[in-house]
């Protein structure tokens, strides 16, 4: 899997506008000889390369993956391309980073793990939520057994999308549900295997059109293989009053999580001891999940760690925005490139990955079947 024989690898980013993010986290990793940076619009090309310090540019996808001089991509592109540019990449024998969702149908889901498998190259998801300050403090509560067996799971993503690109008007909320959905099926090592679905609410009819989805609203139970476990997620994307946030809660036996707000502490709940009366007493209280610089390289740690230092006036080195998804952002960059530098699976493998996003593009399937039971394909190889 590992071609690079020994060297720093090289790696090329398309797509700036909100790629723009990660192009310095890559230029800052020791293992990681030079970046190139791509996008279609020249204007902006120019002007991040300039400012950044990027030397190599170009405005087309197709040069970097006929050249040898690049070992991976990492692709910030629009949805609809994700697919097609990750087969093309895998097939090109470059290692994959994509944003997400990975794809929006099952088929596309298999090509891409075909595509992985066939070319022995590494493919990732970057998924945000599961390397949050939030998620890595419940994951290790989880290693330490503090939760306790697992009872429910609840997930939720709100986020109004008007005004955004095209290809987002009308798009079916579960379609881009990975946010919500990967921490519940992480934190439990599970797979989604069944789902019912709902729509809910109307939406205008301009916004039907594209896709034929007049749902802004959706809500999903899912079936989890670790028996008996189910998860309840609820995805937003127009008609909606409520501020962004990206949530989990974990509900366990000894101890409970819920995370609520994008600028407020989760709430940690802990089972007391049975007292006279009715019930347990439930001590309650907000965390502080801490920042992790000990889980990466000096020179990525930085990015977490330095916001003071930073150019606030700057929208793509800046990460006083929660540190890029609350942190995530130089975590995701260290899982890729380390797991190409030790020729081993990324954490969210082309497998991981299909399951995870398998369950919403199946949860919107069940949605316009009036909520009927859809099984969801496992990708195990």
């Amino acid at each position: 899997m590992n071609n690079q024989q020994g060297r720093k690898l090289r790696v090329a980013l398309a797509g700036l506008r909100f790629g723009g993010a990660f192009a310095p986290i890559y230029h800052a990793h020791p293992d990681v000889e030079h970046v190139a940076i791509c996008d279609p619009d020249e204007t902006l090309l120019q002007q991040y390369g300039d400012k950044f310090g990027f030397e190599r540019r170009y405005t087309d996808l197709q040069e970097i993956l006929r050249s040898d001089e690049y070992d991976a991509v990492h692709l910030v592109t629009p949805i609809p391309m994700h697919a097609q540019q990750s087969i093309a990449v895998l097939n090109a024998g470059k290692h994959c980073a994509c944003t997400v969702p990975m794809a929006t149908t099952i088929d596309e889901l298999k090509a891409i793990v075909a595509a992985q498998k066939l070319n022995n190259r590494n493919y990732m998801m970057m998924e945000t939520a599961v390397y949050t300050y939030q998620f890595l403090y419940a994951q290790e509560m989880m290693d330490r057994g503090e939760f306790g067996p697992i009872q429910f799971l609840r997930g939720a993503h709100y986020q109004d999308m008007e005004n955004w690109p095209a290809y987002w008007m009308g798009l079916p909320p579960m379609h881009y549900a990975t946010h919500a959905v990967s921490p519940l099926l992480a934190i439990t090592g599970a797979r989604a295997t069944k789902v019912h679905c709902f729509g809910s609410g109307t939406m205008r009819e301009e916004l039907v059109q594209r896709y034929g989805n007049p749902y802004p609203v959706e809500t999903a139970i899912f079936q989890l293989d670790k028996e008996p476990i189910s998860a309840e997620v609820t995805r937003t994307l127009f008609h909606t009053a409520r501020a962004y946030m990206e949530s989990f809660n974990i509900y366990g036996e000894k101890a409970s999580m819920e995370w609520h707000m994008e600028d407020e502490a989760p709430i940690l709940f802990k089972m007391g001891d049975l007292e006279e009366g009715r019930g347990r007493n439930i001590h309650t209280e907000r965390v502080a999940p801490p920042a992790r610089p000990d889980l990466l390289p000096p020179e990525l740690a930085y990015y977490i760690t330095n916001q003071d230092e930073l150019d606030p006036n700057n929208p793509h080195q800046s990460v006083l925005q929660g540190n890029g998804h609350h942190g995530s952002h130089p975590h995701l960059v260290h899982e890729f490139i380390r797991s190409i530098v030790e020729d081993r699976k990324p954490r969210i493998d082309a497998v991981t990955a299909a399951n995870w996003t398998a369950a919403g593009i199946c949860a919107h399937e069940s949605a316009m079947k009036g909520g009927k039971e859809v099984l969801i394909p496992s990708f195990e190889e």
